[in-house]
């Protein structure tokens, strides 16, 4: 992999800020989502922080809100969509009170996102280079032809051989791989200083999903920025991310270190869906994969306690009173939870 060429030197790293405060900034987020029977709120009471080069990753079931999370980052919930409570602070400022002038001048340039449904998130009608080159020239004044060499030198950098051929293709001629490098490319080539990936790998088979998530270890390394990494799967999860934040029916059930909750989960929510990984050495003829007893609540359900009471084995009365408060368990570990499992 090489250093990002930029034709003409237009394109200028983003400064580092020399304070010790986070990137970002997540406090009380709720998003809602207006539907025909009523408001379904998705994400509840969410708070979270990054620092700059930091990795995070979101992870939970199908369902638990954590696209919602992403799209309220960006400001990009749709319509029926809207973020009604909480406060997100982006290099100490905060984006809610962003217009869209702001707005336009962080998407893209401070904060690159690569979309779940990637073949669907680019324009079938516009040619790779066509959208790499507007996405670069959104940002910086620079000829055609300088973005067009940025663009091919871009598509080089993020693994795609003979670049100068694949700039004149349609994202219909790619593959579903192919499609997730363009997509890296786009996200990354004003050297944003936060990049959100959505379940990148979801759609890709599994060698290919380790060339995507070894592709998003190097930009990161690269070019320093930090990575908010959606994911329902933990053992991918735990190849690219410093901490590890767990979500449930839009809540945030336990937070810490990658190898503290991945070896020491202390949430049950947690360590049920870790028990339901599959590893290489999975005996499938000899013992069934684990599942998590019951289903996830309904979208707009509110449950006055945990959410994740009515499945846990652990559960008691009191957990269904009250949302249990965050429980320390070591240093930067904390599990939401009344009887938290911590190391004897």
């Amino acid at each position: 992999m090489r250093p990002l060429r930029c034709a003409a030197s237009v394109l200028v790293s983003n400064p580092q800020s020399e304070s010790d405060m986070a990137l970002l900034e997540v406090e009380k987020l709720s998003v809602f989502y207006h539907t025909a029977s009523g408001p379904i709120r998705a994400v509840r009471d969410l708070s979270l922080e990054l620092a700059a080069g930091e990795s995070l990753a979101l992870v939970g079931e199908t369902g638990s809100g954590k696209s919602s999370v992403a799209l309220a980052l960006l400001g990009l919930l749709e319509s029926s969509g809207r973020a009604a409570a909480g406060e997100i602070r982006f290099e100490g400022l905060p984006l809610s009170l962003a217009n869209r002038r702001s707005w336009n001048a962080v998407r893209g340039r401070k904060i690159g996102i690569v979309f779940q449904d990637t073949r669907g998130a680019l324009n079938p009608i516009l040619t790779v280079g066509s959208q790499l080159t507007e996405a670069l020239r959104a940002h910086h004044r620079m000829s055609r032809k300088a973005a067009r060499e940025t663009a091919a030198a871009l598509l080089a950098d993020v693994g795609i051989s003979e670049p100068s051929f694949y700039l004149r293709r349609y994202p219909s001629e790619l593959s579903g791989g192919m499609c997730q490098r363009v997509a890296i490319a786009i996200a990354i080539c004003n050297q944003p200083r936060l990049l959100i990936a959505d379940e990148p790998t979801s759609a890709l088979d599994p060698s290919i999903q380790a060339q995507i998530l070894e592709l998003l270890r190097e930009m990161r390394q690269r070019y320093g920025l930090a990575l908010l990494l959606i994911s329902h799967d933990l053992a991918l999860v735990s190849e690219v991310s410093d901490r590890v934040a767990v979500m449930y029916h839009g809540r945030l059930v336990e937070s810490g270190r990658a190898l503290d909750v991945f070896r020491r989960p202390a949430h049950p929510y947690a360590a049920s869906l870790i028990r339901c990984q599959a590893d290489l050495y999975h005996r499938w003829d000899q013992q069934p994969l684990a599942a998590i007893a019951g289903s996830p609540p309904a979208g707009g359900q509110e449950l006055p306690g945990c959410c994740f009471a009515p499945r846990c084995l652990k559960a008691d009365p009191a957990c269904t009173i009250s949302v249990p408060p965050p429980a320390t368990i070591s240093d930067n570990h904390w599990a939401a939870c009344l009887k938290p499992t911590r190391d004897s």
